[in-house]
């Protein structure tokens, strides 16, 4: 187990350096940063000289590169156009954000996978049927029409949450737009969950468990979900990232001041340096949630082991 993870942490070094630098040239070439910063007007020549020296865009983008990384690793992730240090506006950002995937996470695992066990054990019934209908209205309507849906008649028509989230963002404000961002990868959840157990419910393995007299409830939980868990486990693990960098139109819609917040008034003004330093990060916790998938493999399968 150690030497495999050792030989993956040394798989994810040419991954993140190369991911870094696509987004980084991406970025780039998105446009003038400088001309962002004099607003509608045309900077003047000698200030848009200054500017470029001041932020080191006057240097070779491979220049740039090499130093944006240099920097990364004594923890400098450069400034923002505003004077504010990138390191700063992720302290405030990136807590709001976890907050939010962990409540978006927490539903996918518990309404997603409860559900699609229950039409899984119960295919072709009326319930699955159910199931199978609004999962896919859910994947069918965009992420923005459920949001404004739910802030209309939750926020303004009922009042039971409010309209826009406080800049703290507490857990209980977020439910809502927690269940909004989770709402497509929930359904995928629900129907990925529901055709893997379907498909081993008929296994040799199954069939063995009841013909021992096992309880139901024993050969469910202890050998028919766990085996069925493991695309499930990618899924979700790779869900993470996606989730975090994906919170861009859950965050406008309830004025959240998340990542997504963050890095839609980067691409705005076209500050390079906060949206390559948000996506730096989101880059490293994706690599880290596809290695700790891996290693979930083993505890759910013990004939998975690991060289």
């Amino acid at each position: 187990m150690g030497r495999y993870v050792i030989r993956r942490l040394l798989q994810m070094i040419p991954v993140f350096f190369g991911t870094t630098l696509l987004i980084f040239l991406m970025v780039n070439v998105m446009g003038d940063p400088i001309a962002g910063l004099c607003g509608d007007r045309q900077c003047d020549p000698a200030t848009a000289a200054q500017l470029r020296t001041e932020f080191g865009l006057d240097k070779p983008v491979w220049q740039q590169y090499a130093t944006y990384m240099g920097n990364i690793f004594t923890g400098d992730f450069g400034t923002a156009f505003n004077g504010q240090k990138v390191t700063e506006l992720m302290g405030t950002a990136f807590p709001i954000t976890i907050r939010l995937t962990v409540i978006a996470i927490v539903f996918e695992i518990v309404i997603g996978i409860s559900l699609g066990v229950v039409t899984g054990l119960r295919r072709g019934r009326p319930v699955d049927t159910v199931v199978l209908i609004l999962t896919l209205v859910v994947i069918a309507v965009p992420t923005f029409v459920t949001g404004l849906l739910l802030q209309l008649l939750l926020g303004v028509q009922w009042g039971v949450i409010k309209p826009s989230v406080s800049p703290e963002a507490p857990f209980d404000e977020l439910l809502v737009p927690g269940l909004v961002l989770a709402s497509v990868s929930l359904a995928y959840v629900t129907r990925l969950t529901r055709t893997s157990i379907a498909e081993n419910s008929r296994a040799d393995y199954v069939r063995t468990a009841v013909a021992k007299g096992l309880p139901r409830r024993r050969v469910v939980v202890r050998h028919l979900l766990r085996n069925s868990l493991i695309p499930v486990v990618t899924f979700i693990g790779t869900d993470v990232g996606a989730l975090m960098g994906g919170a861009i139109v859950t965050e406008r819609i309830f004025n959240i001041h998340g990542v997504g917040y963050q890095l839609y008034q980067g691409i705005l003004r076209q500050n390079s340096q906060t949206v390559v330093g948000f996506v730096t990060v989101l880059v490293l916790v994706f690599l880290a949630a596809n290695l700790i998938v891996d290693l979930l493999y083993a505890v759910l399968d013990p004939r998975i082991r690991y060289a």
